[in-house]
């Protein structure tokens, strides 16, 4: 990293030196991420959407805000107890776990809103019906209770709360009920308090039979059986109220690499606490005597700012069953066909002629997954290396890694086994791996393995040619159908050496290297960004038209942030497509006027990562695994590769560059207040939506 780029500017509009620092200029990382659930939201209350997927959305909103309390709120409290320092924007771990409780409870308040006066209504008009207890009618009430006692009340265990009993361990995000008892058990023991843990292997929602319902898609939720007909569990006492809660747990392993002598086995060890780490959040009833909720809270050391009294189930995201077992595509998005590559030319063939783009989800993964395969059988083939952060269960790609092995490929994975919630199917898989002889490296000690990266070496007429594929992406066949990302396929000798170079540093131990194409964290990437963006500032200054425009999910890394400002003040003019967290201010006269930033919300979740520089008429063009994050630039192995097939540069640059800046139906704009602002055609202008606008022209 080269520190005079983080020398303390010297503002124009001003005259301040340091300017540039000021905490009112960034927005808090944290809050900015939490934010980006109600553009999520906004996609659930949009008619236009059809109907079970506006389901979706709710309910992905829901699951984002999980993870937002495991992973984000739960590293603010650690940070707390340790006493560090604020972000740029000034604020105290304490103060933003404050402002971020206050924003929750309105994100709360909106999903349960939008369920229960919005999509709830809908669909029972559409055939769709959640009911709720208060509509049972008597058939389904006693199918019900039969169902209780043969499917249910077998597997529960109840515990009553005496100093025999104490506070029962509750699992992370598990769903729980408390019940208020009055009377005496068969020991003659004075009921108070019980709790009644709803084991995992319980559906969540149920579906009923349609000779009882009268039709095809009725449901109840899991929790309100429970609170019925919780009453069974204890005969002889009165039950005088049972109420639904769950608490959610910091989820960030936290694992000393540095202090253990194996990763793996103390990555396990780690695993089987996770579900039952420090509370951080407690959802509950909103029905639940304030008595019930001191107790709770002091069982699992929170307080009152960690409290969310719920309108409804509080496990609302378990609705996204609804979607699985409603097989009405009326009211889902109509299927599309990913265009596949035309022609029946061998993948090192149609590689060697020139570089290849797949973009995704429009394009087919099966490119990647044809040449592994062709790469596990082809006699030429010597060497097949592969980064995996992320590939899921039964992974087409872990399968050809293993085939190619047997085939006596020399066959290297580095998996990275910190791949937050994967890392147990990573361990899964990577002792898969070795078992078919795969050699498999975990990475870096200190630094997640987030590059994305596929290497084959190949005996081609008597020499050694190298064929590799780079993404935006992870080697995930499920989410290459819902993710946006890029991925290329290239034989240019420089990349495949750089490529070769990087496999050898992350397996090898080795010193650091020298790179011809590629930028890679922590070494060159951090510093490779912030010389573009001053070289755009440099052309802006000599009076030549400049123009930045980056795409990403997240941007936060404060020197970046302050070079974009530098290059407004001095012209540049900025477009930012960040997805989620920006803690970029734009729209600050004399700072930020030329920075525009802008999101997209649609059908795909957007996760490309593409940088594009006008360079006085020599466009630059990146794409990048890394966002513009301190972690990706920083404290990750990252890798960014420059597009130097002229066709595909301009294809990327028409399919995500232009349209993306065109969309005035899925994008909303970052207003310099920090709020967010839907974008609608102007006045004469016709619609576009970017994803929807690929899918036309490439999925016909």
């Amino acid at each position: 990293m080269n520190a005079a780029h983080d020398t303390p500017p010297h503002d124009a509009a001003t005259g301040d030196a340091g300017s540039l620092y000021d905490p009112s200029l960034y927005f808090n990382r944290e809050l900015s991420q939490l934010d980006f659930n109600f553009r999520v939201l906004a996609q659930a209350r949009d008619e236009s959407v059809p109907l079970l997927e506006r389901l979706k959305y709710l309910c992905i909103s829901c699951t984002n805000l999980d993870e937002f309390f495991e992973i984000r709120a739960g590293t603010l409290r650690h940070a707390g107890d340790l006493g560090l320092m604020p972000a740029p924007d000034g604020l105290s771990p304490s103060t933003v776990l404050a402002r971020i409780h206050d924003r929750a409870a309105e994100l709360v308040s909106a999903q349960y809103d939008c369920w229960n006066h919005v999509l709830r209504p809908a669909l029972d008009e559409a055939g769709v019906r959640v009911l709720g207890r208060d509509s049972w009618n008597s058939r389904q009430k006693r199918w019900l209770l039969a169902y209780f006692r043969d499917e249910i009340m077998p597997v529960l265990s109840p515990l009553g709360l005496d100093p025999a009993h104490p506070f029962p361990k509750i699992l992370n995000k598990s769903l729980n009920i408390v019940v208020v008892l009055k009377g005496r058990d068969a020991f003659g023991r004075d009921g108070n308090l019980a709790i009644v843990r709803a084991p995992r292997s319980l559906p969540r929602i149920i579906q009923l039979p349609e000779n009882v319902s009268g039709g095809p898609n009725d449901f109840v939720f899991l929790s309100a059986v429970l609170s019925t007909f919780v009453d069974e569990l204890f005969p002889g006492m009165e039950v005088k109220g049972a109420y639904q809660f769950r608490v959610t747990r910091n989820s960030e392993l936290l694992v000393d690499e540095e202090e253990v002598d194996n990763i793996a086995l103390a990555l396990r060890d780690e695993l089987v606490g996770r579900g039952y780490l420090r509370a951080v959040r407690l959802e509950i009833a909103d029905q639940c005597p304030d008595e019930i909720v001191r107790t709770l809270l002091e069982n699992f050391d929170l307080n009152e700012n960690a409290v969310y009294r719920i309108n409804g189930p509080v496990n609302l995201n378990r609705v996204i069953q609804v979607y699985d077992l409603v097989t009405r595509m009326d009211l889902k998005f109509p299927p599309f066909q990913q265009r596949q590559l035309p022609g029946s030319e061998a993948m090192f063939d149609r590689i060697g002629r020139g570089d290849v783009l797949l973009h995704h989800p429009f394009d087919a993964f099966t490119p990647v997954l044809e040449l592994l395969r062709q790469a596990a059988e082809d006699p030429h083939v010597l060497a097949i290396k592969q980064t995996l952060y992320r590939s899921g269960k039964d992974s087409p790609i872990v399968e050809q890694l293993v085939q190619a092995a047997r085939n006596g490929k020399d066959v290297t994975a580095v998996v990275e086994l910190r791949a937050r919630f994967d890392e147990e199917a990573n361990l899964g898989f990577a002792d898969r791996l070795q078992e078919a002889g795969v050699q498999v490296v975990y990475g870096v000690v200190g630094f997640k393995t987030h590059a994305k990266m596929l290497l084959i070496v190949r005996r081609e007429d008597g020499r050694l040619r190298r064929y590799v594929h780079m993404g935006t992406g992870n080697y995930h066949s499920g989410t290459a159908r819902l993710y946006t990302d890029l991925g290329l396929f290239t034989a240019n000798p420089e990349i495949g050496n750089d490529v070769h170079l990087i496999f050898q540093q992350l397996s090898g131990l080795a010193p650091s290297i020298k790179l011809k194409r590629l930028l890679q964290s922590p070494f060159t990437l951090h510093d490779g960004v912030l010389k573009r963006i001053d070289r755009e500032t440099q052309h802006a200054r000599a009076g030549r038209p400049a123009h930045i425009v980056a795409k990403m999910n997240a941007l936060n890394e404060p020197q970046v942030v302050r070079a974009l400002y530098r290059a407004s003040q001095a012209g540049v003019q900025i477009d930012l497509i960040v997805r989620s967290a920006c803690t970029l201010r734009p729209g600050v006269p004399g700072v930020s006027d030329n920075i525009r930033v802008r999101s997209i919300v649609g059908r795909f979740l957007e996760h490309h990562r593409v940088y594009w520089f006008a360079n006085d008429g020599q466009p630059d063009l990146l794409c990048s695994s890394a966002d513009w994050l301190e972690r990706n630039l920083l404290r990750r192995v990252e890798t960014c590769f420059p597009i130097l097939d002229p066709e595909v540069a301009a294809r990327i640059h028409a399919e995500v560059v232009v349209n993306y800046l065109s969309d005035n139906v899925n994008a909303w704009t970052l207003r310099s207040d920090g709020s967010y602002a839907p974008v609608t055609p102007a006045e004469g202008e016709a619609p576009h939506a970017a994803q929807l606008s690929l899918l036309a022209s490439i999925c016909g």
